[in-house]
């Protein structure tokens, strides 16, 4: 008696499992190294290291941008003590690694490489992936540095030098993940990733690095990092459109013959930005069905997969709750028959439907960006970044309306409470307030003791060759060895390329006359023109990204939002101080403050911010927050004076205005006599730019 239950010599054979990976890092590179060999213990198979947001925008912990943020979303790495101490008893040799960093993943690849060659690895047995798309930064994520010539410059660098050194190595993960995060339709996410890739082959190709005969392995090497939601049959017809339009390219465009160098090789972390803060419990189910899509079809299944936990909607994940998404794919690579199987889908007629419709939208979208020049283009214009913010701004706007329906968000409220919540703060990671300071001081012993004369010499030789369009991965290498820090790498780079401030995407749209609020917006713009009235002048609002925090898609819906309302809006994008928020508002008689805040960081900068305000007399201009806020910290905001405070729940954005409406209405007073104030001679400051 035959029976489909378990596996004989006579069934199939079942095929590799994918890469299983957990993102991870925090606080120090030792705690981070402790938790990559627990994670490494129980069944992971690769390391997908987070770094923390000044290391991946090019400071050191000591910068005065860096307070607050170190350590918080990922591990600090400023030098090559740093990330010899992550992978201590790592062997580099028999590890896959992905490290998301994109503005300085030069610098991190020179340093993983330094730290293998002491670790006695050929530099050619190494396998992994440095991130390294920074169009995606300047459209969702927000953590570049330099602008976008010298930017593909470096990506090409890397690709140049891993084909011939690090043959293994993959120098690019086009990373359509935020751009589905930043509310992209499928067919942009399909077109800016792809637009993205041709934009960094075709330089690789005109760099004069790579011999043609030779431009194949570059092509081979290139990989994808994909996002998938819960529209899952959607997603499934995505990742099989992503395969089919990469071949079409690499093919036509490129005159690849070798179909594994077409192959399109993708990793995914599947969708956080519908994880939610209310009934969390059911992101289990919302993290299950969104891997289906990327595992299911043979023909288009992830190389690598990393799961969210439950609970990031409120806050860090604990090893517990990374395990338990560990736990899952485990069960489905390892218990299911899944992986016995041909591809499910192949010949369904519904599925190559809505594939030829993923394409042709696409393939329209493509074209668009091809006569503008290209992705570059598209992203100096403004138009990719204002496509985006346009999509979200409709996305979110289906939510509020009812149109788009959310368990436990806008149907289905009524819940029995928790246990998984219970207890409060202890059911999220959080990160111990001493490790900034802990980082900051190993980073001035390290300066102590390291060869000065040796530093300054190879920074001058990595200056050199940037000046000169030389490759700079080698000076790189180089500059690790010789103990020079994040910091300085990129300060080094800053001073021959520049910064960049990218476009807000922010625009003052009316999706229609009311956005279908049943007369919620029309409400909402007759008392926004009346406490302009009171106020002699119509109401201002600063809307302020301050630290390294570059997600900043809440913060454009709400500046989106308050414009559609009638509300004069400063905001000009992320990566400002507090003192220069303060003085932004000040100088533009701001009549609120409007934080937003991702990264954690929230009660160190706001507390400056608050006193900044205090200090130069203007303490009555009310400041309102936003973020993935713990409630104990939310106590803490409201008692150092922040007038509100809104996390993932308050999705109704028309409701937040009208709250803020209201706080200035009830300070027309006091904005009164601070105007009399300064007239007669009260405080003064100098004009604060917005760029």
């Amino acid at each position: 008696m035959s029976s489909d239950r378990t596996r004989t010599a006579a069934s199939p054979e079942r095929d590799r499992p994918w890469l299983i990976r957990t993102y991870a890092g925090h606080s120090s590179a030792q705690a981070s190294n402790a938790l990559y060999r627990q994670n490494l213990a129980k069944g992971q198979t690769g390391l997908s290291v987070a770094f923390d947001l000044p290391t991946q925008t090019g400071y050191d912990s000591d910068h005065v941008l860096a307070r607050g943020e170190v350590g918080k979303v990922g591990v600090p790495v400023s030098h090559l003590g740093d990330m010899a101490a992550l992978f201590d008893g790592i062997p580099l040799d028999k590890m896959n690694t992905s490290m998301t960093i994109n503005a300085p993943a030069a610098w991190l690849l020179a340093l993983y490489i330094a730290v293998a060659e002491k670790q006695g690895v050929n530099r050619a047995d190494l396998q992994g992936t440095t991130q390294n798309d920074i169009i995606k930064e300047y459209l969702s994520r927000g953590t570049y540095i330099f602008p976008p010539a010298p930017s593909l410059k470096l990506i090409t660098d890397v690709a140049a030098f891993t084909y011939r050194e690090v043959p293994k190595w993959n120098p690019m993960n086009v990373c359509s993940y935020h751009l589905q995060e930043a509310g992209a339709t499928p067919e942009q996410e399909l077109a800016f990733a792809l637009a993205t890739a041709v934009a960094v082959l075709d330089a690789v190709r005109d760099s004069g690095q790579v011999p043609m005969n030779e431009f194949g392995q570059v092509v081979g090497r290139i990989s994808f990092f994909v996002n998938a939601g819960i529209r899952f049959v959607t997603e499934i017809c995505k990742m099989r459109a992503f395969c089919e339009l990469w071949d079409e390219i690499t093919r036509t465009r490129y005159g690849i013959t070798d179909e594994k160098f077409r192959r399109f090789r993708y990793g995914v972390q599947v969708n956080s930005l519908g994880l939610t803060e209310q009934q969390p419990e059911n992101n289990v189910y919302r993290i299950l069905i969104e891997m289906l899509s990327v595992v299911l079809s043979k023909n288009a299944r992830a190389r690598a997969v990393q799961l969210p936990a439950w609970n990031e909607a409120l806050g860090l994940p604990r090893p517990w709750d990374q395990q338990w998404s560990l736990r899952l794919q485990q069960i489905m690579a390892y218990e299911t028959d899944l992986l016995e199987y041909e591809d499910l889908f192949d010949g369904n007629p519904a599925i190559e439907r809505k594939v030829a419709m993923l394409k042709q939208g696409a393939l329209d979208e493509l074209a668009k960006i091809d006569a503008m020049g290209g992705a570059i283009a598209a992203v100096d214009s403004g138009y990719m970044k204002g496509e985006l913010v346009r999509a979200n701004a409709r996305r979110l706007a289906d939510i509020e309306n009812d149109v788009t329906r959310i368990v436990g968000v806008n149907a289905f409220v009524e819940t029995e409470p928790s246990p998984l919540t219970a207890d409060g703060i202890s059911s999220i990671m959080t990160v111990d307030d001493m490790a900034e300071g802990d980082q900051i001081d190993k980073l001035a012993r390290w300066r102590e003791t390291r060869d000065n004369d040796a530093v300054k010499a190879s920074l001058q030789k990595l200056e050199q060759a940037a000046r000169n369009g030389e490759n700079i991965m080698e000076p790189s290498i180089a500059c690790a060895h010789a103990g020079v820090t994040t910091g300085e790498w990129a300060q080094t780079l800053r001073v021959v390329f520049g910064e960049y401030r990218a476009p807000t995407g922010v625009t003052s749209i009316i999706l229609s006359d009311d956005d279908g609020a049943d007369g919620k917006m029309t409400d909402l713009r007759q008392k926004v023109d009346a406490v302009s009235a009171r106020l002699g002048t119509r109401m201002k609002m600063l809307v302020g990204k301050p630290g390294l925090d570059g997600h900043s898609n809440g913060a454009e819906q709400i500046a989106m939002k308050a414009g559609d309302a009638g509300i004069d809006v400063l905001y000009d994008g992320i990566r400002w101080t507090p003192d220069d928020l303060v003085q932004n508002a000040l100088t533009h008689k701001a009549h609120i403050v409007g934080l937003s805040i991702l990264s954690g960081s929230h009660v160190a900068l706001v507390r400056d911010v608050v006193r900044g305000l205090r200090d130069a007399g203007a303490a009555h201009i009310p400041v309102v927050v936003g973020g993935i806020i713990p409630e104990a910290d939310m106590l803490i905001l409201r008692q150092m004076g922040v007038a509100a405070v809104y996390t993932p729940k308050d999705y109704q954005l028309v409701g937040i205005m009208t709250d803020m409406v209201k706080l200035v209405d009830g300070r027309v007073d006091q904005y009164r006599n601070a105007d009399a104030d300064n007239d007669i001679g009260g405080h003064r400051h100098d004009p604060a730019t917005i760029y």
